[in-house]
């Protein structure tokens, strides 16, 4: 059954300039083959790998390939990545479960849509390594720790947005395993630890985020609430997070709305299977764009204020992956869809 929110009225789909958004991504990508936010600032792994995403949307599977490639190179012996790098050095010793987790999504994704099973298959060591850094990090009740610090002592907090994007590079993992051949990993065992754990213990998530909207959508973007739970967790938060005809806060008790947050809740109401809402979301936001057809990162309400002007990679990546999800611009499309997923 669709859910009922609270909506005045339904635009019209929009058309997205796919080449101005891909175009930027390759424009930012360096020539070593990161993919910082912005010309000359930070690149941290999970975004690189959502720029990358973009980029395989786009078709640009060689420029794709390099920046997977770039991860390969930098990847510290443990199978972790360190969180940002600038011109080329070290800018954060820090090391996230959930970065090093997330380029089995990438390669997944890459999979689908070029076929590519030659270049998968090179980085697969890659990613073993990686998925194994981060359930290396997992507690006993199936959370995992956020990260290692600069002095290489293991932070015992676990964050739920950060735990959900580990769930969904666990599930591409194991699925790249499938694909491989591979019956070495074992960590089926670890992501239904991790599952039982986001459905079940809240209290283990004691890093709190409850003010970010990321930490509402997210247990439904990866699966881990799916069905009925699912829908009532939307329209639980809806008033919270979601501005009418606007789009969607970064956090509830600022007037910022962003894209990409916008962007994520249309992965999460499209994987539900609620697509009419989806679309209306994605409608809302289209209008934000610079001259050259690029998105904006985000904009205060409701004097309308551009903020910040930096055009961002990953935003427009995932403005690409949303657009995907509803229009079905390649073989990724269900990539977040729970029925892409079955229990």
């Amino acid at each position: 059954m669709t859910r009922q929110y609270p909506f005045i009225v339904k635009k019209q789909d929009p058309a997205i300039r796919i080449e101005a958004l891909v175009d930027l991504i390759r424009r930012t990508q360096e020539p070593c083959g990161a993919i910082p936010w912005w010309p000359g600032d930070k690149t941290d792994p999970w975004d690189h790998v959502e720029s990358a995403m973009g980029l395989v949307i786009g078709g640009a599977f060689a420029e794709a390939r390099r920046a997977f490639e770039w991860l390969a190179q930098t990847q510290q012996p443990d199978g972790s990545w360190f969180a940002a790098y600038k011109n080329g050095r070290v800018a954060d010793h820090t090391r996230e479960s959930n970065h090093a987790a997330y380029i089995a999504v990438g390669l997944y994704h890459y999979l689908l849509v070029s076929g590519d099973i030659a270049f998968v298959r090179r980085m697969w060591p890659t990613v073993r390594a990686a998925v194994d850094f981060a359930l290396g990090l997992q507690a006993a009740d199936g959370e995992i720790y956020w990260a290692v610090s600069p002095e290489g002592r293991i932070d015992p907090m676990a964050l739920l947005t950060g735990n959900c994007s580990i769930a969904m590079s666990l599930r591409c993992a194991l699925a790249l395993a499938e694909r491989l051949d591979d019956p070495g990993p074992s960590w089926r065992k670890s992501l239904d630890r991790l599952l039982v754990c986001l459905r079940t213990r809240p209290h283990c998530f004691n890093m709190t985020k409850a003010r970010f909207s990321m930490d509402w959508f997210y247990p439904v973007l990866c699966g881990a609430v799916r069905g009925a739970e699912a829908g009532r967790r939307m329209e639980k938060y809806w008033k919270k997070f979601v501005v009418q005809n606007l789009g969607v806060r970064c956090v509830s008790d600022q007037p910022w709305v962003t894209i990409a947050e916008s962007s994520e809740l249309v992965l999460a109401l499209a994987a539900m299977g609620n697509d009419l809402v989806a679309h209306i979301v994605f409608s809302w936001i289209s209008d934000h764009v610079f001259d050259d057809g690029t998105f904006w990162c985000g904009f205060t309400f409701p004097d309308m204020v551009l903020w910040p002007e930096e055009k961002i990679s990953w935003t427009n990546a995932v403005v690409l992956m949303a657009a995907d999800a509803l229009f079905s611009l390649t073989p990724a499309a269900n990539l977040f869809r729970h029925d892409h997923w079955p229990e």
